[in-house]
């Protein structure tokens, strides 16, 4: 009865990863459980389609098969130091120890790329189901731009209603003024002669 007892007792184990081996097919950790105990090669498992690698230090819960110390798994992971915190009832968060993080929060998904860049590879196609794509820094395409409605510049203050800044002008605005523009012809001369007219001012 003694003995079944302490089985049960060594069967789950608390301590912090000391070293982390995520090389293989399998995760395996090096954790620290008091002062005199410390197992390696432990495997962790997590959610699939969801891996980290956490930092020295995390906290962590093994159990062991049978209450035998040299059979374990390590089941659940996490690090104080580095926890996400104040999160509402039913927010959810992905964070790092490098400041980056995606929020579901309970106004909106907030990602924060810590000061590093965000990269999309591999998609043949990006689409974005937003009457509205506001951007506060500059836009660089290294291919052609193709737009179903108008192109304008220097609006500031665009709204969602398309209602352009006086110092704006669109693409359209500027065809158009193009299309009906006039100006002088001089040195207007008969017969077969041709001439080139002055171009416009100010140039569209």
């Amino acid at each position: 009865m003694q003995s079944q007892f302490w089985r049960l007792v060594r069967s789950l184990g608390r301590g912090r990863l000391t070293r982390v081996d995520d090389g293989g097919a399998v995760q395996f950790v090096q954790m620290q459980l008091s002062q005199s105990e410390t197992r390696d090669r432990t495997p962790r498992i997590a959610e699939y389609g969801y891996s980290s690698n956490p930092p020295d230090g995390a906290d962590a819960v093994a159990v062991f098969l049978g209450g035998d110390r040299t059979n374990g798994v390590v089941i659940a992971c996490g690090h104080q130091a580095y926890r996400m915190r104040g999160l509402a009832s039913g927010e959810v968060a992905i964070s790092d120890d490098k400041g980056q993080s995606v929020y579901l929060s309970a106004a909106g998904i907030v990602i924060n790329g810590g000061g590093h860049p965000v990269t999309i590879t591999n998609a043949p196609k990006i689409t974005a189901d937003s009457p509205l794509m506001h951007c506060t820094g500059d836009i660089r395409c290294d291919g052609q731009i193709t737009a179903g409605g108008d192109i304008s510049d220097n609006t500031s203050g665009v709204g969602l209603q398309g209602a352009q800044a006086s110092s704006g002008s669109s693409m359209a605005t500027m065809r158009q003024r193009y299309d009906i523009h006039t100006h002088d012809v001089t040195n207007v001369q008969g017969g077969g002669s041709t001439i080139r007219s002055n171009p416009p001012q100010p140039q569209q």
